[in-house]
């Protein structure tokens, strides 16, 4: 089932004198199945952020819409944006966000908080997950107390503790050395076997070739995709591999 719908989504930036203008996305259409585990990749100023910020209702198109679960983005209200994104989208991001002052147990179940959730259901979310990521036993501690594999977990505990439609996560691994980023890897492949739906965007090959499906952004359009079938993540890797070099050595969509 259909969760996801970008159709011919477009993006100019005007220069504050009115002057110079950027075609940051030039037409991307594409969808995105529940329960799938998409990666977009694509070097610096191929369009990746702008696209993951009109995702995120934190930026609109100038042209072309964005559909999660059949509702346009652009018929949700402004007043109510924020609850819409709390409901239906978690976000984990490449510098946690996590708040100091705050312990893990807070952090991830702030959310909820704002979402006004009873706190017996609070807690037995919180448990749930928590189990599932490994960090139950971290949950009093605050944010400068752990290691940065065991903060991207917590931040991916409070992403996944909404029950939201989709998770779109911003280079999640790019603060995080070897171990970490494979433990979180790990993490989100769980998710997903889970039926979590995901979309991530990465520079790393490694995290793409968890992915089942691939979406390679170049120039402000979807230039190219590759789909795992019945390939290992090692053998993803290498056509990953394959096909940022096409990228890179301006070949033609294949």
């Amino acid at each position: 089932m259909e969760i996801l719908k970008v159709t011919d989504l477009k993006k100019t930036y005007t220069s504050r004198m009115g002057g110079a203008q950027v075609q940051a996305l030039k037409g991307v259409t594409f969808t995105v199945d529940s329960g799938e585990y998409v990666a977009i990749m694509g070097e610096s100023g191929s369009g990746k952020t702008t696209l993951l910020n009109i995702l995120a209702a934190l930026d609109e198109p100038t042209s072309g819409s964005v559909e999660l679960d059949g509702k346009r983005l652009d018929t949700v209200k402004e007043n109510e944006l924020a609850a819409f994104r709390r409901n239906n989208l978690g976000f984990v991001f490449q510098e946690f966000n996590l708040l100091d002052t705050f312990t893990l147990r807070d952090n991830i179940l702030l959310p909820l908080v704002l979402g006004q959730m009873s706190v017996r259901e609070m807690e037995g979310r919180l448990q749930e997950v928590t189990s599932m990521l490994g960090i139950k036993d971290l949950l009093n501690k605050y944010p400068y107390e752990v290691s940065g594999g065991q903060k991207q977990r917590a931040a991916a505990a409070r992403a996944i503790i909404t029950n939201p439609r989709l998770i779109l996560a911003d280079e999640p691994t790019g603060a995080l050395d070897s171990q970490s980023s494979a433990e979180l890897l790990r993490v989100f492949s769980r998710m997903n076997e889970n039926g979590q739906t995901i979309l991530m965007v990465t520079h790393s090959v490694d995290a793409a070739s968890h992915a089942n499906r691939v979406l390679f952004i170049r120039d402000g359009v979807v230039f190219h995709q590759l789909f795992r079938g019945h390939a290992s993540n090692e053998e993803l890797y290498k056509k990953i591999s394959d096909t940022l070099t096409m990228l890179r050595t301006g070949g033609d969509r294949r």
